[in-house]
This record gives C-alpha cells, sequence and structure tokens, in this order.
C-alpha cells in the first residue's frame, strides 16, 4: 500500500539510465512506497553503453548512434516499474535537460573527447545547473557516488565531483545542509549474495577475486532493507533490457560483460556529511524532524 504524503524529499543522483536500478532500485521504491517524493536526476543518456542481444544492437554510437533516445524510454519503464500502485510514475529528469551532456564512455576512448562528454564539460556550470536542481527541489537527502565512481567510470567520478560541488553552493542559499550519502556494497553482503548463487546461465561466470567493487562492512554508515521493494528492484533492472539481463531466477543479473551479480535485498551508503564514527543507520532519514 502506498503511504501518504510524509513532506520528505529524496533526490537521487546518476550518471547514466540503469544506474539507478542497480545501486539504488530498492531504495527508490522502498522510499516511494513509505510515501516520500523521490527525484531521479541522471546525467547522460547513456549513449556510450553495450547492447546486449541482437535486436538494438545498430542502435549503437559507433552505428545509428540513436542509443541514448531509446535508453529513455528504459529509464522510463524502470522508474514505473519502482513507483507502487496508487502514484503517478516517477518521470525521467536530466541534469540541464534530455542530451545537454553526453556518456563520456571509459578513459582514453575517442568518446572521452566529444565536445559534449560529461568530462569535458565546465566544472562551474555543471555545479551551477545542478545547485539550482537542489534548490528547487530542497531534499532532505541526497544521494551520489563514491569518490571511486563505483568501478572507475569517468562520468561516475565525475557525478561524484559535482555532487559536493553542487551541494556546497545549495547549502548557502538554503541555509541548511541535507544529510548526504554515497551508494556502494557491502562487501559482506556481497559474499553471501554470491554464495547463494546455485546456477549460472549459459555464457555466465562468476567474479574474479575483487572484480565487483565493495567496501569493508565497518565502513558502511546506513544500509536499508529494501526487501520490501524486491520485485520492484528486480523489474527496474530488467526494464534496461539493452544493457541488463535478469536471470530466470529473479534473483542475479548480469551486464554485458556476463559477470554474474546478486540482487541483493539490502542496499549500502556512505554517510559523508556527519563525523567518522557516528552508529549506522537504517533509515536515510533518521535523525530529521
Amino acid at each position: 500500500m502506498t503511504g501518504p504524503s510524509t513532506g520528505r524529499r529524496l533526490l537521487v543522483l546518476h550518471a547514466h539510465p540503469d544506474d539507478e536500478s542497480i545501486m539504488t532500485g530498492g531504495t527508490i521504491a522502498h522510499y516511494l512506497a513509505a510515501g516520500v517524493d523521490v527525484r531521479v536526476l541522471t546525467f547522460t543518456l547513456g549513449e556510450e553503453g553495450e547492447v546486449i542481444g541482437d535486436e538494438w544492437a545498430h542502435l549503437v554510437a559507433d552505428r545509428a548512434d540513436q542509443l541514448g533516445g531509446f535508453r529513455i524510454g528504459e529509464l522510463s519503464a524502470a522508474l514505473a516499474a519502482l513507483t507502487p500502485p496508487g502514484r503517478a510514475p516517477v518521470r525521467p529528469r536530466f541534469l540541464g535537460g534530455a542530451g545537454r551532456w553526453r556518456d563520456s564512455g571509459m578513459a582514453g576512448t575517442p568518446s572521452a573527447e566529444h565536445p559534449r562528454a560529461l568530462v569535458q564539460a565546465d566544472a562551474d556550470l555543471l555545479a551551477q545547473t545542478l545547485a539550482a536542481e537542489i534548490v528547487a527541489f530542497d531534499p532532505q537527502v541526497i544521494v551520489t557516488y563514491d569518490v571511486a565512481g563505483t568501478y572507475g567510470h569517468p562520468d561516475h567520478m565525475r557525478v561524484h565531483e559535482i555532487s559536493h560541488l553542487a551541494i556546497g553552493s545549495a547549502v548557502a542559499e538554503l541555509g541548511r545542509r541535507p544529510k548526504v550519502y554515497e551508494a556502494v556494497t557491502a562487501a559482506g553482503a556481497l559474499a553471501a549474495g554470491q554464495a547463494r548463487i546455485a546456477e549460472l546461465p549459459a555464457g555466465w561466470r562468476h567474479p574474479r577475486p575483487g572484480e565487483l567493487a565493495s567496501y569493508p562492512d565497518e565502513q558502511i554508515g546506513a544500509t536499508v532493507d529494501v526487501s520490501d521493494a524486491y520485485a520492484a528492484k528486480v523489474a527496474g533492472l530488467a526494464a534496461h533490457a539493452t544493457q541488463i539481463t535478469v536471470a530466470p531466477s529473479g534473483t542475479e543479473f548480469a551486464l554485458s560483460n556476463d559477470i554474474v551479480q546478486p540482487i541483493l535485498p539490502t542496499e549500502h551508503f556512505l554517510r559523508v556529511d556527519a563525523a567518522a564514527g557516528q552508529p549506522p543507520e537504517t533509515d536515510l532519514f533518521a535523525g530529521l524532524p
């Protein structure tokens, strides 16, 4: 059942369509069901993504270069899947408008030199644009990336950089500081999830040691139980069919690299706006009025 509006607002920042479902899909669905106003702000269209399967293979950047527009539709479907019945589906929102900045691809590739690539954009302009979004929405909680950009993707690292620049500017205008978290994966939960995988779909493989990014459990500042939103999280992942394959079991997924990853019933965060040593939280809104 969808909860009544609480007046609480959660801003979730991501680099590309599908990141929201992979890193925070359960959290988005969980808080939407609790009546929180959740806004998902994506920085690029994901134009440089690889495509799984043959049906849409020619949309990629070095062919038709139409993948970004297609992925708006996937993001729309994912956000609709994460929205509980009884609420209008969350709509995609892009920094500066859809297509303003482009997926940079991986470091050292030609796409990183594209004049509209996110990594080429002026940092002050990006931060000003994001700060305006933060001030207009006035969230009590913001979720972004860690300094490593999850796994070193230049756009994820750029979102981390710009987020913290923009939050500082927004705080000066709003006169208060939101709680700020960085979405990560806890090593213990990841290991337990991998251990539960009994059978791999054909062509998939287990990750090598250290291949999937994670943080030691003692560094995790918040763990949100999203088991109540697990089905929505799975549906959100499945909506990004050009990028993600959900296993028939519904408990694992893989990207185009065919490395199996568990779909976890918890999501994990670093708390970056509080002093070290704070007790771990189970609610991103903990301590707020």
